[in-house]
């Protein structure tokens, strides 16, 4: 059985935000789906993230972050938990 303090320790440090949608529209006003086609993945996979439900792979935020000409710094941040 696990103690407490090693549970503590394994919790993630930081979160990942995101200003996905706001970059988004500020790209021309882009819908996800769209968004979705030009990265190639789902409609259902940019609402997770928007939603900060899901956190995208490496190759997906450095191609979201082509397509939205934005760094990934712009689209993401990492806040202390």
């Amino acid at each position: 059985m696990y103690s407490l303090l090693y549970i503590d320790c394994m919790r993630p440090k930081y979160d990942i935000r995101n200003n996905l949608k706001l970059c988004r529209l500020k790209a021309g006003d882009l819908t996800q789906e769209q968004l979705a086609e030009k990265v190639g993945t789902t409609r259902q996979t940019i609402l997770s993230i928007e939603k900060g439900r899901y956190s995208p792979s490496v190759g997906l935020a450095l191609r979201l972050s082509q397509v939205l000409e934005a760094t990934v710094e712009e689209i993401f941040e990492l806040k202390e938990s």
